[in-house]
C-alpha cells in the first residue's frame, strides 16, 4: 500500500507523462515551416531558420565528409550524416531548414536532416558532375 505521499507523487508523474505525449503528438503534426524564421543575416545564433536561393559553390570537406555550400552568397553546412542523403549541385534551386551558427567567425545555417533541405530544380547542364555526400 501506498502512502498518501507516494500516491500523490504518482498522480503528478502520471499527469506529467500524459502531458509529454500530448505535447509531442501535437508537435509532431507542426510542420518546419511553422516554426522556422526566414534566415536574415542578423539571425541569431541557435535560431531556427529557412532559406530559399540558389546554390553557389558546394564542396565536399576533405576529411569527414560534410558539405559545404553557399546559397544566396550564406554558408551553408551539412554533417556527414546528413550530407550522405542530399545530392547538392552549384545552381540547384533549394530550400532549407536549419540552425543559424558562427564558426570561426562565420555565420552558417546547419542543416541537420536530409529532410530539411529539397532540391526544388537543376539546371539541365548541371546533371553531370552532381556532388553526392
Amino acid at each position: 500500500m501506498l502512502l498518501r505521499q507516494e500516491r500523490i507523487a504518482l498522480f503528478l508523474l502520471c499527469i506529467v507523462a500524459l502531458g509529454l505525449v500530448i505535447a509531442t503528438a501535437i508537435l509532431a503534426g507542426v510542420d518546419n515551416a511553422a516554426l522556422a524564421t526566414e534566415y536574415r543575416a542578423d539571425a541569431r545564433d541557435g535560431i531556427f531558420v529557412h532559406l530559399n536561393g540558389v546554390a553557389g559553390e558546394v564542396r565536399t570537406t576533405q576529411t569527414g565528409g560534410h558539405i559545404i555550400a553557399s546559397v544566396n552568397g550564406t554558408r551553408v553546412f551539412i554533417p556527414s550524416d546528413t550530407a550522405r542523403d542530399v545530392a547538392l549541385n552549384p545552381g540547384d534551386q533549394v530550400s532549407l531548414y536549419g540552425i543559424v551558427q558562427t564558426y570561426r567567425g562565420e555565420r552558417e545555417i546547419v542543416v541537420n536532416s536530409h529532410t530539411d533541405i529539397t532540391i526544388l530544380s537543376t539546371p539541365v547542364s548541371a546533371e553531370r558532375g552532381r556532388i553526392t555526400g
